[in-house]
């Protein structure tokens, strides 16, 4: 057997081995990576693709960053955990440098970001029993329809989307959806106990869908004066994927609890937080919230690096720059299959006609041709590279979709 067909058979052993022993939760495409470096990704037949999704834009800093690996390897020779049992040396430095980044008072780490949404639900409920004066057991949360804010039984409880949510009721009550980008509907929606409105600045896994303009700062009006918490999850938009530090500058407003994580640790390790004013984050007290894993010096430590490599290196600034010309050269190459292009920063996606054929043979193309995109919601193509694409990258990526768009 030669070398090729000994790869190729090693390739299709891992798949097969997948499909034997995993649960099958996920439908990923038929490649097996072995390796990152930058925007660059290889599988192990030895292929190089350009990486359009940056993991969820977890890694935002490119694959595989030298400083922050430097920072991990440094660090987990030291110590890497002790609960929050006892202090340690990277959280109190973690916690300043962030708070002095996003203009925060007050940070809470977690892991992931299913559990920062779940600790800021926690956070606006007991504040609005303790300080806003809502009845015992009476607090609402409003969400947005076509929302994403995780997996778990609380989360998608309060999800539109039949596959999230079919088959894993009964669900916590406590939660009122109106529409994504409808502000009218969300001043009719508060009411006296109404504790928070939790929502994203962009939807991304509904298919980056952008608000209409001014939609957020109206939001912000509206919970201020109804004395409601404006909760934004920036788990995937913030971090400069947008093209700002978190997406909620491009409106000027700033919420009362901020949820960020993926690229927190450019993709090295699960680090979440829940960035808070300390009016509202006053209200969590000893034993009533915490995570054995949460704030451990490891993490704080890869966290610290990773914000610093994505400000220092002009990280965001340059997903603003190559986003307009990817945005701008996707549309200039669409077809009259394509529904819309649309995006922000470098959080792009390619909408497709319902009758195009679907957006996964779009993308089963592109990785033929040496690109990885991956669709959402049958007919949207999810386009996120890690911050550091070049203007020549951007331009090659144009012209993989010229020559795979239906």
């Amino acid at each position: 057997m030669n070398d090729i067909a000994l790869q190729r058979s090693l390739t299709a052993r891992f798949i097969e081995t997948e499909a034997q022993y995993g649960a099958k939760n996920y439908k990923p495409l038929d490649v097996v990576l072995t390796r990152g470096e930058g925007t660059y990704v290889w599988d192990v037949d030895g292929n190089r693709y350009l990486d359009c999704l940056s993991a969820y834009s977890a890694v935002n800093q490119g694959h595989c960053h030298p400083k922050i690996l430097a920072a991990m390897m440094e660090q987990a020779g030291k110590l890497t955990l002790t609960s929050r049992a006892f202090r340690n040396d990277q959280l109190a430095p973690f916690y300043e440098e962030l708070c002095a980044l996003t203009n925060s008072h007050k940070v809470l780490p977690m892991n992931s970001g299913a559990e920062a949404v779940e600790t800021a639900l926690k956070v606006a409920r007991k504040w609005g029993y303790e300080v806003k004066g809502v009845p015992e057991g009476q607090a609402e949360i409003i969400v947005a329809s076509d929302n994403f804010h995780g997996r778990t039984v609380a989360i998608v409880g309060f999800s539109s989307d039949p596959q999230s949510r079919g088959g894993f009721g009964p669900f916590a009550p406590g939660f009122k959806m109106v529409p994504f980008g409808d502000a009218d509907a969300l001043e009719d929606a508060i009411g006296p106990n109404t504790v928070a409105f939790l929502v994203e600045p962009i939807q991304g896994e509904a298919g980056v869908i952008i608000p209409p303009a001014g939609y957020l700062k109206r939001a912000r009006e509206l919970c201020t004066k109804h004395n409601v918490i404006l909760i934004l999850d920036e788990i995937q938009t913030g971090l400069g994927r947008t093209g700002r530090l978190l997406a909620e500058e491009h409106e000027g407003v700033e919420a009362d609890l901020t949820l960020i994580g993926k690229a927190l640790s450019g993709g090295f390790y699960p680090v979440s937080a829940v960035l808070s004013n300390s009016e509202v984050m006053s209200v969590l007290h000893p034993g009533e919230h915490g995570s054995t894993f949460g704030g451990n010096p490891l993490a704080c430590a890869v966290a610290r690096a990773a914000l610093k490599v994505l400000t220092e290196e002009g990280m965001i600034e340059n997903a603003a720059r190559v986003g307009e010309r990817l945005k701008a050269g996707l549309a200039a190459v669409a077809t009259p299959r394509v529904k819309e292009v649309r995006g922000r920063g470098l959080m792009i996606a390619v909408e497709l006609h319902a009758d195009a054929g679907g957006a996964r043979r779009v993308c089963e193309a592109l990785q033929g041709r040496g690109l990885l995109a991956k669709e959402t919601h049958d007919h949207t193509i999810r386009i996120a590279p890690p911050l550091i694409l070049t203007d020549a990258q951007a331009d090659w990526i144009v012209d993989q979709f010229a020559a795979s768009l239906p």
